[in-house]
C-alpha cells in the first residue's frame, strides 16, 4: 500500500464519537465553525499526493477499510478544510458532497485523539 495521505486528530468534540456509533465520524481542521466543531475530530489540514478514489483505503492507526463511494467535493474539502465526513455503510453512491464511504466488516473505528488517519492506494 502507498500512502497518499495523513492526518491526526488533535481533539474531539464532546459529540464526535457518537457519531461513530450511528455509523458515520466527521473530521475538521482547527477552522472548524462553532455550530460544527462539537460534532467533529479535529485534524491537521493536509494536501493529497493523489486523487482520492473507490477502491483506496481510509485507515485509523492502521486498521483499513476499503473506501466505496467518493463525493464530488470530497478531496477539495479535505484538503483545504480538513473536513470530510465519512460513512461507515459501504454504499456505492455518497450521500453528500463532502463524504465519502466505507465498508467496515467488524466493529466500527476506534478514533481517540492522537489517532493517526492515512488514505492509501493499492
Amino acid at each position: 500500500m502507498t500512502e497518499i495521505y495523513r492526518t491526526t486528530v488533535h481533539d474531539a468534540g464532546p459529540m464526535a464519537e457518537a457519531f461513530v456509533s450511528e455509523g458515520m465520524f466527521v473530521t475538521f481542521g482547527a477552522n472548524a465553525p462553532e455550530a460544527l466543531r462539537e460534532f467533529c475530530y479535529i485534524v491537521d489540514i493536509n494536501k493529497m499526493d493523489a486523487a482520492l478514489a473507490i477502491g483506496q483505503h481510509f485507515t485509523v492507526d492502521g486498521r483499513a477499510f476499503p473506501i466505496t463511494a467518493v463525493g464530488e467535493v470530497a478531496q477539495r474539502n479535505l484538503e483545504s478544510l480538513g473536513h470530510i465526513t465519512v460513512n461507515i455503510d459501504g454504499d456505492s453512491e455518497p450521500k453528500m458532497a463532502g463524504a465519502i464511504h466505507i465498508r467496515c466488516d467488524g466493529p466500527a473505528p476506534e478514533i481517540a485523539i492522537g489517532s493517526v488517519l492515512t488514505i492509501e492506494t493499492a
